[in-house]
């Protein structure tokens, strides 16, 4: 099965996110659109192996790739809070 880690990825960071901040709307639309908003920024990270997900996971522990992340999901709830698609 083919799997996009990256989803993973975004989700926890996105977790961490919410955690840290109260100033984020935390509706699943608002969630959904974070995610698919930071997705649609960050490139596929595609497994199908376990050899491919353990080398996806050390590449989660380079510092650049979580900063990368991090951005993108940081710009992904300034645009989401900026652009409500409800009241």
């Amino acid at each position: 099965m083919i799997k996009n880690y990256m989803e993973d990825i975004v989700k926890k960071n996105m977790e961490e996110q919410f955690e840290k901040r109260d100033d984020i709307c935390k509706c699943e639309l608002c969630k959904n659109d974070i995610f698919a908003y930071s997705l649609n920024h960050l490139p596929p990270k595609y497994v199908v192996t376990d050899k491919g997900h353990i080398y996806t996971k050390l590449q989660e522990m380079e510092f650049q790739f979580n900063a990368d992340v991090t951005r993108e999901v940081l710009k992904a709830i300034e645009f989401v809070k900026k652009n409500k698609r409800h009241k």
